[in-house]
């Protein structure tokens, strides 16, 4: 039996003021641990484009515009083995270049004085030499807020005054242009920024541009930067070795991602942030995506892909692999339009063996270097952010996302990982606001812990979830997940069985989110206890907590029952359930054992426990006897809810209310055992 999340929850949907009140609830536990993040790119402010642009279309023929170097004798290398046609084609620009083209990029770009123009760049390595110095004069001393990365927020108005302060090559408001390497292949033209500026390229407000058949590479933040822009296409573009972002294109519209490539890059090799949000007030019935992405690739990057704020993204037939995660979407940083992120669809691609543990070069010193020291060509990474390695898709706050037909597999930690942010994180204080994210997300028809060939490549997990949301659900999933038992998806989107309306996740998991997110590259701080940078066992908070609780729960306890019901049979022998059931807490807790049974038996064997030793307590102590039975009652609900069906109705788990009533009945415990024995065996007589 299938219902719709009108059907299972009908009139019993939280109103918005009951729904603020646990959010502020929420977010007040949450803030205690949470730092809020740096921002993951800093920009002057920027709106999304009207949305009256289109995708562009690629133009044949003779360039308007020529960029070669001079050396004939280095060109006719770099083109020896080209086929003979194109060898023909590429010599007869390059006599044309001699005459009457441009030795740089940039002095071309300058030269573009009307839309639709065409500009060819030859084969061979560009640095651009007139644009690498330091800013002088009146660029050297402009009035603009620094950001948290150290650089200069420039308005529209500064970037034009110096546009090669940040940028190797900027293209400021050129409309419909095209740049085209003439190379056989990307690698045949080289764009190298040397770590000497922030972005290699930037094109800013510059409607229809498109990129083709060229290398770009060595940026302190990206190696190509589209801004504000309606209407792009990277394509058959390769972007590698910065410090942040292979391709970052924000605030835009009509893009498209088409044969690229990216690597060696600290954040993603592919950032459509703030794509434009022309869905946001839709459910799953899309009309159109801001931004496709077909035919990439990108891999030994922090991640593959990531989009704060990535909306309305298409994202279909790539491969992101060997990265420390393979894709992820959030709604974690400030200052990003069209906040929460929502509408990205992935579909048909081939995430695999995002396993890389670059953290290691954060440790060791390596990225405290300047950039062009740490070895980025060797394999080095530094990775910007906190991220949970060995994760195929990451969404951290994100609502109405669909990913179907993926093939996901070789992950260390699981195929799917989903978890809430709440809005203040994001600087948004409306209480309304803080439950916002991580609702609707459709998970169905995935290829999980196998490769195209049927070879078995299993991830550890499936699916990890704090709980948070509504509407979100999984099918076709037959390895382990934590919670092992998830909500089902319908066959027609909006369909959900076993579902849940939660405005809070589970409360182990967001205290170890909150002790994962304090990571910091620029201070070399990995937070101890955060198995995403290494720590295992004993070491991981999740296991932490349960053994302090676990000891804390056993001592008072035992104290209990040695004061009052030793001597009675059946209260020895459900205080002995008590403590196996405190054992397989601890063990539960385990990376080994998370997505089994475990956890529910031995929340099954506390519940037996509490609810026995209450009904035995009652009789003298009414209160607390009936606190335990309660508390006992509620344990079992939660086993009920992680490995039967997540309990409807619900705005918060049951281990919420088992936390807070664990608490209230320790103390009360600790004040029933330290009665005199006599008066206890008074009461028992």
């Amino acid at each position: 039996m299938t219902w719709t999340n009108a059907q299972l929850y009908g009139d019993a949907t939280m109103s918005h003021a009951r729904r603020a009140l646990l959010a502020l609830i929420a977010a007040s536990i949450v803030v205690l641990g949470i730092a809020a993040p740096s921002l993951a790119h800093e920009e002057r402010p920027v709106e999304f484009p009207d949305g009256s642009g289109s995708v562009p279309k690629y133009r044949q023929g003779d360039p308007d515009l020529i960029v070669c170097k001079t050396d004939r004798a280095d060109f006719q290398q770099r083109i020896a083995e080209f086929p003979a046609a194109l060898q023909q084609r590429n010599l007869a620009l390059f006599d044309r270049c001699q005459k009457d083209g441009f030795r740089d990029l940039q002095a071309a770009v300058d030269a573009v004085d009307k839309p639709g123009m065409n500009i060819a760049i030859l084969p061979g390595l560009y640095l651009e030499e007139p644009t690498q110095p330091k800013p002088t004069g009146v660029c050297a001393n402009l009035d603009a807020p620094d950001s948290s990365f150290g650089y200069q927020v420039l308005s529209w108005e500064q970037q034009n005054q110096c546009p090669n302060n940040d940028n190797l090559v900027a293209i400021l408001d050129k409309q419909d242009l095209q740049i085209e390497g003439t190379g056989a292949s990307r690698d045949d033209v080289i764009i190298d920024g040397q770590y000497g500026k922030l972005n290699v390229i930037r094109s800013d407000m510059s409607d229809g541009i498109y990129f083709r058949n060229f290398t770009v590479q060595r940026s302190t933040f990206n190696s190509l930067y589209i801004l504000a822009t309606d209407g792009f296409v990277i394509d058959d573009v390769l972007s590698r070795w910065n410090d942040e972002y292979g391709f970052l294109t924000f605030a835009s519209d009509h893009g498209l991602y088409t044969d690229c490539e990216s690597y060696g890059n600290g954040d993603s090799g592919l950032y459509p942030g703030s794509a434009s949000d022309i869905n946001s007030d839709r459910e799953y019935d899309v009309p159109r995506y801001a931004i496709e992405i077909t035919g990439c690739r990108s891999h030994h990057n922090m991640v593959g892909y990531s989009g704060t704020a990535g909306n309305s993204v298409w994202v279909h037939d790539n491969e992101f692999d060997h990265n420390m995660a393979g894709a992820t979407m959030d709604s974690a940083f400030p200052d990003h339009p069209g906040l929460p992120q929502d509408h990205a669809k992935f579909e048909r691609n081939l995430v695999h063996d995002n396993n890389a543990d670059y953290y290691k070069h954060i440790k060791d010193g390596t990225c405290a270097k300047p950039p062009a020291e740490r070895g980025y060509e060797d394999g080095v990474v530094c990775p910007q952010i906190s991220v949970p390695v060995g994760s195929g898709f990451i969404t951290a706050g994100g609502n109405y996302n669909v990913f179907e037909d993926n093939w996901v597999y070789g992950h260390d930690r699981a195929a799917f990982v989903l978890h809430s942010v709440p809005a203040f994180i994001r600087s948004e204080s409306s209480l309304a606001k803080q439950a916002d994210t991580s609702h609707h997300n459709r998970y169905v028809g995935n290829h999980l812990g196998v490769d195209q060939a049927g070879k078995s490549r299993p991830n550890e997990l499936d699916t990890w979830w704090d709980g948070q949301g509504e509407g979100n659900c999984w099918s076709g999933q037959d390895g382990r997940s934590n919670p092992p038992v998830l909500p089902s998806c319908g066959d027609k989107a909006g369909e959900v069985s076993g579902g849940s309306d939660r405005v809070v996740g589970e409360p182990v998991k967001l205290a170890a989110l909150m002790v994962c997110a304090e990571y910091s590259a620029q201070d070399r701080r990995l937070p101890a206890g955060c198995d995403w940078y290494g720590a295992t066992g004993l070491e991981r908070v999740e296991t932490q907590i349960s053994l302090a609780v676990a000891a804390v729960l056993a001592l008072v306890g035992g104290v209990l029952w040695f004061r009052t019901l030793r001597r009675v049979p059946l209260g020895t022998i459900v205080y002995a359930a008590g403590l196996a059931g405190l054992v397989l807490s601890i063990v539960g807790s385990t990376t080994a054992y998370a997505g089994t049974g475990v956890p529910a038996v031995s929340l099954l064997l506390l519940g037996a426990w509490w609810v026995v030793t209450g009904l035995l307590l009652r009789s003298r102590w009414r209160g607390f006897g009936w606190v335990t039975i309660v508390l006992g009652v509620v344990t079992l609900l939660d086993a009920f809810d992680k490995s039967v069906m997540m309990l409807p109705w619900t705005p918060i788990s049951p281990a919420w209310l088992r936390t807070l009533l664990g608490i209230v009945w320790v103390v009360w415990a600790v004040t029933a055992a330290a009665r005199s024995r006599e008066q206890v065996r008074a009461a028992l007589a």
